[in-house]
């Protein structure tokens, strides 16, 4: 349709100014903040297509004419864009700067984003190349001179026989050598690198290692056993648990490695794992800390979700230093330790093999009960990220233009609240995560209150219903009428359905909630 509407502006002469003037309300609209944070991605991405389209049916004399009105608008919709959180957003701004700098500044260097090859950049790609030319562009050209008839050339006899003859090798040509010279390479495949420094088998040598050895061989070999070790030797790790995790907060990459955020990421949960209520409180103190970038701040959140799955499952801290010898030098990570089989497991294998039954059913294994060992920690990764979330730092304000770590923080708190499930602690983090919800449920950014929303299903199903009913029935109508006004008015798609699904939680709880707050004759 817009094709369609565009092209027909592009086809007459006099309807080109109209096309320009098309662009520029479009432009307008695109650069607008405004839009940016209140239309729904489909209102975004329809806008896009239109303006390449009109950059598409403009011919470069038309374009340079308005130049600087463009750019302009351009800048300001591309800066609107990057600062949002949404990736499909960014993806827009990205492509469209890029599509419109290349058409205004051909003689420039090009511009070019680092963004994923998806299907809808595709098609807006698709959208701006140049269509055939009109026939207005063809008569502001001018007339185009006549073609100049060539006839081909003839062949003479002559010069048939010259090129069917090919030219002779010479006797000493690289196709007569001796296959004799011809060795076949070694197979180095399977072959290791030799390294001058040995891998650490302690603690306190990888510490030693990542904070002031110039080996870069040494810190590389640290790095990567490091979470071996620490799940083999928690008794030590305790003692320069802190420390350890201040050193690979602030661990930079000082060469080329491997999956180098990786390694850093599961070294830092294997710490958060092995000491939780330490190194949780030294995280959750560094959060809102000064001198911490956003990336920083951001890999603190990932630690703590990471380390909470890791407590709160089943049998995740036991036989973890089987299976493995500090010899070796190799780091197992639990994953691996887990996988072993149990011998009491192989002892019943072997006697169910052996014993000849005439009837039995199915098997059940029986699962044995552990207790939850995110249970006593959950307070120290949950409440200390509620308490300076409003108040702006110089260089870190949540309520203001680091809405990305917000968004971050609540889905966060949303994951840790869900982890607490069956826990003693599950009622007041319910409680205190209400509130801070509906401290922010007007929030501008779709991102956030995704998290907000996921927040409040989070607090539905950990939190027994029970003690939901006596504890929190205030705080449960009043999100029960917001999220009724989300369900039907929010612009994005996701929001809305989030919206739903925690109404129908509540939906379980509509008799209850209203019997409870009725007055009582």
């Amino acid at each position: 349709m817009v094709q369609s509407l565009l092209g027909y502006l592009a086809l007459d002469s006099q309807r080109r100014p109209l096309l320009i003037q098309v662009l520029k309300e479009l432009l307008e609209t695109w650069g607008s903040s405004s839009a940016v944070r209140h239309a729904p991605l489909e209102q975004q991405c329809y806008i896009s297509k239109a303006i390449l389209v009109c950059m598409a049916h403009l011919g470069e004399s038309e374009l340079q004419d308005v130049r600087d009105e463009l750019l302009a608008s351009m800048m300001a919709g591309v800066k609107c864009r990057l600062d949002s959180s949404l990736p499909p957003v960014r993806r827009l701004g990205m492509v469209v700067a890029e599509v419109i700098s290349s058409r205004i500044h051909p003689e420039g260097p090009p511009l070019k984003f680092q963004y994923e090859d998806d299907e809808m950049s595709r098609e807006l790609l698709a959208l701006a190349a140049p269509g055939p030319a009109s026939d207005c562009s063809l008569e502001a050209r001018g007339p185009s001179p006549a073609p100049v008839a060539t006839e081909p050339p003839v062949e003479t006899p002559e010069k048939t026989m010259e090129s069917d003859v090919h030219p002779a090798q010479p006797q000493g040509s690289d196709s007569e050598l001796d296959s004799d010279d011809e060795f076949i390479p070694y197979d180095m495949s399977g072959d290791k690198e030799l390294k001058s420094s040995k891998e650490p088998l302690y603690i306190r040598d990888c510490v030693e290692a990542l904070t002031t050895s110039e080996d870069i061989e040494r810190w590389e070999a640290s790095l990567k056993v490091l979470e071996g070790l620490v799940y083999r030797n928690p008794q030590a790790t305790r003692e320069v648990s802190v420390e350890l995790a201040k050193v690979l907060l602030h661990l930079e990459e000082k060469t080329c490695v491997a999956e180098f955020e990786q390694l850093r990421q599961r070294a830092l949960v294997a710490v958060t794992v092995t000491d939780p209520e330490q190194v949780a409180k030294y995280l959750t103190s560094q959060f809102y800390g000064l001198n911490y970038s956003l990336r920083q701040r951001m890999d603190i959140l990932d630690v703590l979700v990471l380390a909470a799955q890791a407590l709160s499952r089943p049998r995740s801290l036991q036989r973890l230093s089987q299976h493995s010898s500090p010899a070796s030098g190799t780091s197992r990570s639990p994953a691996l330790a887990i996988s072993q089989p149990d011998w009491q497991v192989v002892v019943e294998e072997r006697i169910r093999s052996k014993t000849r039954r005439f009837s039995k059913g199915c098997p059940r294994r029986e699962v044995s009960g552990v207790p939850n060992e995110f249970n006593s920690v959950a307070g120290y990764f949950f409440f200390p990220l509620l308490q300076h979330f409003d108040r702006p730092l110089v260089t870190f304000d949540l309520l203001g233009d680091d809405q990305l770590v917000l968004g971050r923080l609540t889905h966060t708190l949303a994951s840790l609240m869900y982890l607490a499930v069956n826990t003693t602690v599950a009622v007041p983090m319910g409680k205190a995560l209400l509130e801070f919800v509906w401290a922010l449920r007007f929030h501008v950014d779709i991102y956030v209150r995704r998290g907000l929303l996921s927040a409040v299903s989070s607090v539905l199903l950990s939190v027994p219903t029970e003690r939901l009913l006596g504890d929190l029935p205030d705080e449960l109508l009043e999100a029960r009428s917001w999220l009724a006004d989300v369900a039907e008015r929010d612009v994005d798609e996701d929001c809305r359905e989030l919206a739903v699904r925690s109404l129908l939680l509540l939906e379980r709880l509509k008799d209850k909630l209203l019997s409870s707050c009725s007055p009582q004759p």
